[in-house]
C-alpha cells in the first residue's frame, strides 16, 4: 500500500508539472537539449542538405552560416544547373554555374535576385536555428502549454506568434515531454486549413548543436506530403 501510494504521489507530481510548465520554460528546457553549451549564437559553419520531392530530381545544397561574421551563402546543385546566392553584412552577389557577374536574362530565367537570396538566408538560419531562434526579438511566446498527441504520440506543445513587423503566421512546436527534443512543428496562416506540418527525425549533431537530420514536410489541410530535407555534416 505504501508503495503504490508513492507511485500515486510521484505519477500526480509529473502530470502537474507537465500542465504547469510556462511556455518560457519549455523553451528553456528545448534549448538546453538542442544547444547544451550556446553555440548558436557564434555558429560559423557549413550545413549539407539533400531536398527530395515526389516528382523532381534532388536538389543539393551547400550552406555556409557564420552569424559573427553576419554571412550567409548557399550553392545548390539541381541537374547540371549550379546556383549561388551569398550576403555579407547586407551585401548581396549572384553566381549561376561559376559565372560571378550573369546578365540580366540568365537572372530572370533562373530567377536570381538579392530578395531570394535573403528569403534562403532567413529560411536557412530560421529552420537549422531552431528552438534557439525562438528567442529573436519580435516572437511571442505564449505561456500555455498544452498538451496534445500528434501521429500517435505525446507531445507538450509551445504556441509562438510574432510582432506585426516581424509575420502574421501562427506556429506550433511540439516537444518530447521527456527529453524536450523539438520532434514536429506547424504553422498556420490566417485561412484556418492553410500551411503545413513538418515532422523531424533523427539528429545531426554540428558544432555542439542537435540539429534534425530529416525534415519531412507536409499540407496541413489534406496531409499531402511535398519532401523532405536530410541534413548531413558531409557533401554526398
Amino acid at each position: 500500500m505504501k508503495n503504490l501510494t508513492i507511485l500515486l504521489i510521484l505519477f500526480t507530481s509529473i502530470i502537474s508539472f507537465s500542465q504547469e510548465i510556462t511556455g518560457i520554460e519549455l523553451l528553456a528546457k528545448a534549448i538546453q537539449f538542442h544547444d547544451p553549451n550556446g553555440s548558436w549564437k557564434t555558429f560559423a559553419g557549413e550545413l549539407f542538405v539533400t531536398m527530395e520531392t515526389p516528382k523532381g530530381k534532388p536538389r543539393k545544397s551547400r550552406i555556409r552560416i557564420n552569424l559573427p561574421e553576419q554571412y550567409f551563402l548557399v550553392k545548390a546543385k539541381r541537374d547540371t544547373i549550379i546556383t549561388e546566392y551569398a550576403i555579407h553584412k547586407g551585401d548581396c552577389s549572384l553566381a549561376i554555374n561559376g559565372n560571378l557577374n550573369p546578365s540580366e536574362e540568365l537572372k530572370k530565367k533562373y530567377n536570381l535576385n538579392c530578395e531570394r537570396a535573403n528569403l534562403y538566408k532567413n529560411y536557412y538560419t530560421y529552420l537549422y536555428g531552431l528552438p534557439m531562434k525562438l528567442k529573436d526579438k519580435g516572437t511571442i511566446i505564449h505561456q500555455k502549454v498544452a498538451k496534445k498527441t500528434f501521429k500517435g504520440k505525446d507531445y507538450l506543445v509551445l504556441k509562438v506568434t510574432y510582432s506585426k513587423d516581424v509575420g502574421k503566421d501562427t506556429w506550433y512546436f511540439y516537444f518530447n515531454p521527456k527529453t524536450y527534443a523539438m520532434e514536429v512543428y506547424q504553422f498556420f496562416k490566417e485561412a484556418k486549413d492553410s500551411g503545413e506540418y513538418i515532422l523531424l527525425s533523427g539528429l545531426e549533431t554540428i558544432h555542439d548543436i542537435k540539429m534534425p537530420k530529416n525534415r519531412a514536410w507536409y499540407y496541413n489541410k489534406n496531409n499531402g506530403y511535398l519532401g523532405t530535407d536530410v541534413l548531413s555534416k558531409i557533401n554526398n
